[in-house]
């Protein structure tokens, strides 16, 4: 009995993990690329064009796909979703995309690793929870603004550090919308830059001043709430004492 509720915990991460080696052993990465999208630009923006609907929902089911098992270049669709959408409907896809395979690993992560870590790191776990749980919106948010922080990592850490699945899901949900928007915008200029003879590139996409100083404003905001509770705490522990 506890053979078989300990397979049916690990079946589904077994199957994301299956499904990534899978999807390299196949030669996927070669299709999420950016040579690749240039190839193929007549093709992709002849499909988005002639069938919006189908292509959307499409790329919705993609993008969460790549992002459920993991595999660390699904932000390279953005480009794609910006290419053959625009900006704004592009970062809508994407962002769906994202957060419904991001929810879909976290569950993974937490009810296959979850328990089991607690009961061996015990006391050091509960303080980290603890600590995580009483700040997981500003945390959460930060993390997914911060570029700094690989999108996959923090799915799996998240579930391991017991967040909730609401503000998970939420803080994703918003928190990747900046971030999505910047490469969506990239994707929708592509064919002007290609027409051009010039070639795509994202070297410093995200670092560049009047990117990074409104998600640096936005990062700023999610410490807030957390800043405050610490200083009034600091406060009623001073009127205590």
């Amino acid at each position: 009995m506890a053979k078989s509720s300990s397979l049916k915990r690990w079946a589904p991460l077994g199957v994301a993990a299956a499904c990534l080696v899978a999807f390299f052993a196949l030669g996927g990465p070669k299709y999420i690329s950016l040579e690749w999208m240039q190839q193929n630009r007549d093709w992709l923006s002849g499909f988005a064009s002639s069938r919006p609907l189908t292509a959307f929902l499409l790329m919705i089911v993609i993008y969460a796909g790549l992002v459920a098992i993991s595999f660390p270049g699904a932000s390279l669709l953005t480009i794609f979703a910006g290419f053959m959408f625009g900006a704004w409907v592009g970062t809508g896809a994407v962002v769906l995309g994202a957060t419904i395979g991001a929810v879909a690993i976290f569950v993974m992560a937490r009810s296959t690793f979850g328990d089991a870590l607690a009961r061996k790191a015990g006391s050091a776990v509960d303080k980290l929870r603890e600590g995580f749980e009483r700040d997981e919106t500003s945390y959460l948010l930060i993390l997914r603004l911060a570029p700094a922080f690989p999108f996959w990592l923090v799915n799996i850490a998240a579930g391991l550090l017991g967040a909730r699945l609401r503000t998970f899901a939420w803080t994703t949900l918003v928190g990747i919308v900046p971030g999505s928007f910047v490469y969506a915008s990239i994707g929708a200029g592509a064919g002007a830059l290609l027409d051009a003879g010039k070639s795509l590139s994202l070297a410093g996409a995200l670092t560049r001043t009047e990117v990074i100083l409104p998600i640096a404003g936005l990062i700023v905001l999610s410490l807030l709430p957390m800043a405050l509770r610490r200083i009034q705490g600091r406060r009623q522990d001073a009127t205590h004492g």
